[in-house]
């Protein structure tokens, strides 16, 4: 049996690559339904102050074709800022975020708001030598 019923994470998830798989199967191995939260276009370029290389449409449907996802959603920028506002959206069991948010500010208040609703938050590990941005820097070169 797996430890929650229903998780969520939250990303872009442009240029797929081997560490956003390795997330998607440790969230899967741990929840019987594994929502796949994507930021919208407008998140990507307005707050990231990034073009992203596949659109929201198609980033989503990539990771609809994934056997380790269950459901995919398309996310505003204030939904990825504000998790309660996502949790109302969708309800969750347990959010799962990168480590690098582990004890900031925004992440000590997710974590006290979802104690309240009995919602866990997962922290899980980066895939180390990998990341989207390093990807775009290659192809530039």
């Amino acid at each position: 049996m797996k430890k929650y019923k229903v998780g969520i994470t939250v990303g872009v998830f442009d240029l797929f690559h081997v560490g956003h798989l390795n997330l998607l199967e440790k969230c899967k191995d741990m929840c019987e339904l594994l929502i796949v939260a994507v930021c919208d276009d407008d998140y990507v370029l307005n707050v990231k102050h990034k073009e992203p290389v596949f659109n929201e449409k198609d980033r989503c449907r990539i990771l609809s074709a994934l056997k380790v996802v269950d459901k995919v959603i398309l996310v505003t920028s204030e939904e990825t800022h504000d998790k309660l506002l996502l949790y109302n959206k969708i309800p969750f069991n347990v959010l799962f975020s990168g480590d690098d948010w582990k004890g900031s500010e925004r992440y000590l208040k997710t974590e006290k708001e979802f104690k309240a609703l009995g919602v866990s938050i997962e922290y899980l590990p980066y895939t180390k030598g990998i990341s989207s941005t390093e990807i775009k820097e290659k192809i530039n070169k």
